[in-house]
């Protein structure tokens, strides 16, 4: 099996309000080795007024069908 920082899964969902921090939080993940599945989702949040953003990775190692 592939062995992840901290033994995370090798697909992770992340998610946030789509600013600066969740980009960070994405620019992380592909410096540790982590790789972009898929396109990134965005949908409005109506209860807190934001827009809220989700991008999978997936582990640079691993073997994924798309």
């Amino acid at each position: 099996m592939y062995q992840t920082p901290e033994d995370r899964p090798i697909y992770r969902l992340l998610t946030g309000a789509d600013d600066r921090a969740f980009c960070e939080r994405v620019s992380e993940a592909l410096a540790q080795g982590w790789r972009l599945y898929g396109s990134p989702s965005l949908a409005w949040d109506t209860a807190e007024n934001c827009m809220k953003a989700a991008q999978a990775v997936v582990w640079h190692e691993a073997d994924v069908l798309k």
